[in-house]
């Protein structure tokens, strides 16, 4: 099933759409050079949002789960990227430790289950150690479907990280570190830890990403003669907030007011009729958890004391101090009567996939993220990388997803300037 734009794709986003399927081999050209230079993440998640005048990617996530969703064509493209990734880090790898959350619920558990799959089809010996202190004997789980996954208590030596019997090359996280990084995953220096440790939510900080993204996006935007705001989402940053005294909400009303103001004169330029709004997140966000829509800086100071203490704190309850203001960006795309927004699935450098976030009860300018949403996987097998010349733009689904794709991997290299830049162990990359 694929979701129906609710306006035919016109305007803007048509020209861009013709924009990058003129364009193919220069922007395949332009990744494979960047790609030279530049280390892509392990694995990637990105969300993207289609006004239908604007195609943006509005959170990209280093850790992601959500393989599940991937339909069963899709997986020799993840097993492929799998086993690339693999062999530019550690080509001898025999065994890999994958750490996941401390989570079981049932969905994220068939998450893992996948992973273990694509990295074994891959030729590698997968095992799960945890980092819950619940887990101290091997503990088998069972799923609803009647499989079962296996975790493990991890064992630590002076300079390794392992299982009992089982000495990894290779450690991939599934866990973003939202609670800050353990000791036991820190002085790794015989091992390959991926992502690295400053990949986690305990010193990422979404407004770094959304920096080095702009950077991109202006880049490709030179590349192919566009304006970058039409796969760019705006943003400003506010550093001391305390949401539960309610304290440094001025910077929050400014920053707001200043920002609403920016889109407002882009709607103007572009002929757009919608009213601009803003998506204010936790910097260090996570898990859909500090999150709210605002379409007017005044409604800041009418938060209610239930509206301040939701964004107060995020995953593993930590403090809200830093905050991202977005542009925000609206879903044209439904499923029957839901709005929804796809969700593009990298490893390396490569488009694996995808799936569309769908959410009965929420509208076309809030945010997916958050319970109650529900899943359909994405088509990609036959379109990620096989875009349809000469078809009318608007009217080739394969088109569509390729166009997502390649606002995918654009969010993936920024994801890589942002790490080198932020990489403690290295010179910022000039």
């Amino acid at each position: 099933m694929v979701p129906h734009l609710v306006t035919a794709l016109k305007g803007p986003i048509n020209e861009l759409e013709q924009r990058i399927l003129e364009s193919t081999p220069v922007i395949e050209r332009w990744f494979r050079l960047e790609w030279m230079e530049h280390t892509p993440p392990f694995y990637t998640s990105v969300d993207i949002r289609n006004a239908g005048f604007k195609l943006a990617p509005v959170d990209t996530n280093l850790f992601p789960a959500g393989w599940n969703h991937l339909t069963p064509e899709m997986l020799p493209l993840a097993v492929q990227a799998a086993m690339a990734a693999i062999e530019k880090i550690c080509p001898e790898a025999k065994n890999l430790l994958l750490i996941p959350e401390n989570s079981t619920d049932s969905f994220y558990l068939a998450n893992l289950l996948q992973l273990q799959r694509i990295f074994y089809q891959a030729g590698l010996n997968v095992r799960l150690g945890s980092l819950s202190n619940d887990i101290t004997a091997t503990t088998t789980l069972e799923l609803p479907g009647g499989e079962t996954i296996t975790l493990e208590p991890l064992v630590r030596s002076r300079r390794r990280l392992g299982l009992k019997n089982f000495d990894p090359c290779t450690i991939v996280l599934n866990t973003d570190l939202s609670a800050g990084v353990p000791g036991i995953l820190e002085d790794l220096h015989e091992q390959y830890l991926l992502p690295p440790l400053h990949a986690g939510w305990a010193t990422r900080r979404k407004s770094h990403h959304f920096k080095a993204y702009e950077e991109v996006a202006k880049r490709f935007g030179k590349l192919l003669g566009m304006d970058p705001w039409l796969i760019t989402p705006m943003f400003n940053q506010c550093g001391k907030v305390d949401f539960g005294q309610a304290a440094g909400l001025d910077c929050l009303r400014s920053n707001t007011d200043a920002l609403i103001g920016k889109i407002r004169r882009k709607y103007k330029e572009y002929g757009i009729n919608e009213k601009p709004f803003v998506v204010i997140k936790a910097d260090n966000g996570t898990g859909g958890m500090g999150i709210m829509t605002v379409r007017d800086a005044k409604d800041i100071d009418a938060l209610s004391p239930a509206a301040l203490a939701r964004m107060a704190t995020v995953q593993a309850g930590q403090p809200v101090s830093e905050v991202i203001i977005q542009e925000g960006v609206l879903t044209q795309e439904r499923i029957n009567s839901a709005v929804a927004e796809p969700v593009v699935s990298l490893m390396d450098r490569y488009v694996v996939g995808g799936y569309y976030r769908i959410h009965a009860d929420r509208g076309v300018d809030e945010n997916l993220n958050a319970p109650g949403s529900s899943f359909v996987p994405l088509a990609f097998e036959q379109s990620a990388q096989l875009p349809q010349p000469g078809m009318k733009p608007g009217a080739s689904v394969p088109n569509r997803f390729y166009m997502y794709g390649v606002i995918g991997r654009l969010a993936m290299l920024a994801a890589s300037y942002e790490l080198e830049a932020t990489d403690p162990d290295a010179e910022v990359y000039d």
